[in-house]
């Protein structure tokens, strides 16, 4: 070895090692942590207050309760994360009752042909506004909101009064119940909603929609830039949340056994709600399916709280939601002061 190289080596060993970085989590996350950290800590509180709380058929019927909402918030969170919004699926859940119904029950018709055209039906619907939203640059809370009368008017011109659904197929779906794990058990709609919130975290990670997705609720007009088939996906998130709707009634109708005009009256703003909660920017470009369902959950457990204390009313529910979406809000808002331009 030469000198050179052996007083180089020498003068590199007597070098201070350079300062370790620490690891920072990035602060995209952090509504989501502090959903699931809040999640915990009401699960904790409610199993020392109340005797019977921590039982696992407790936790899984927060989701056999509310499957229809989990199912049409998942496909909301696609409509917000890509800067939009959708008024209109608690009406699709209601027509897709009342078309259920009415067909089974009024014109004979087979729960397999019902259910692939109620589905057809609220994809179409969807995709419709989509395309009024993407052709005409039209704001998604007008399209949507009219989408929104459109559906609900249409319930009323099936029926006005409720159908009950006498059906045995959708009953024997009603009343099934897949084992989980002990003696708790999961509902059909339960395990549909839990496969629904897996492929929607597939779509949005691992495909070229669910990566365009999150490019345009980050910058528009950068993805048409970029190449990226902006109109088509725009198209396609509509589309993608009528169908989490229309499914989402399909869910409804097992739970419910009804055709209403009624059902699902404000569910629409229950998504918006569940989705902002489990940490999606209202701005988008940020957002997690994932949490969303935590977002579900957490709906779930303050009104099971509630539930379990047997003093408070019912609207306690809706006030403890309010001072959620408050603070998520503003958290939000601190989110987006410190980093501007977050994207995927």
């Amino acid at each position: 070895m030469t000198p050179g190289l052996s007083l180089s080596a020498e003068e590199r060993v007597a070098q201070p090692a350079p300062p370790r970085r620490r690891a920072r989590l990035d602060r995209k996350y952090v509504p989501l942590l502090v959903t699931i950290t809040l999640f915990v800590a009401m699960a904790g509180v409610g199993s020392v207050m109340y005797t019977g709380f921590f039982s696992a058929q407790v936790f899984l019927n927060l989701l056999i309760d509310n499957a229809f909402l989990c199912i049409v918030a998942v496909g909301m969170t696609f409509v917000i994360i890509s800067g939009g919004i959708d008024l209109s699926v608690g009406s699709v859940v209601a027509l897709t009752t009342m078309v259920s119904a009415a067909l089974v029950e009024r014109h004979g018709w087979s729960p397999l042909e019902v259910i692939p055209l109620v589905l057809l039906m609220g994809a179409s619907l969807g995709g419709l506004m989509g395309f009024l939203i993407e052709r005409f640059r039209l704001q998604p809370f007008i399209v949507t909101l009219a989408g929104m009368f459109l559906a609900r008017g249409l319930c009323y011109l099936i029926s006005i009064d409720s159908i009950s659904i006498t059906n045995e197929t959708y009953k024997a779906i009603s009343q099934a119940r897949i084992p989980a794990w002990a003696d708790a058990s999961l509902s059909v709609g339960a395990v549909i909603a839990l496969v629904m919130v897996a492929g929607g975290m597939l779509a949005a990670h691992y495909t070229q929609f669910g990566r365009t997705v999150y490019a345009i609720g980050g910058n528009e007009q950068s993805a048409m830039l970029m190449g990226l088939p902006v109109r088509s996906t725009l198209v396609g998130v509509y589309a993608f949340s009528g169908f989490c709707s229309a499914l989402g009634g399909v869910v409804f109708t097992f739970y419910m056994l009804s055709g209403y005009g009624l059902h699902a009256v404000g569910l629409e703003l229950d998504a918006i709600a569940a989705v902002v909660i489990g940490g999606t920017l209202l701005s988008g470009g940020v957002g997690y399916v994932f949490g969303t369902l935590f977002g579900v959950l957490m709906l779930g457990i303050i009104q099971t709280l509630i539930m379990f204390d047997g003093t408070l009313s019912s609207w306690w529910t809706r006030i403890a939601i309010g001072a959620l979406l408050f603070a998520f809000c503003l958290l939000q808002r601190l989110f987006e002061a410190r980093q501007p331009g977050a994207g995927h």
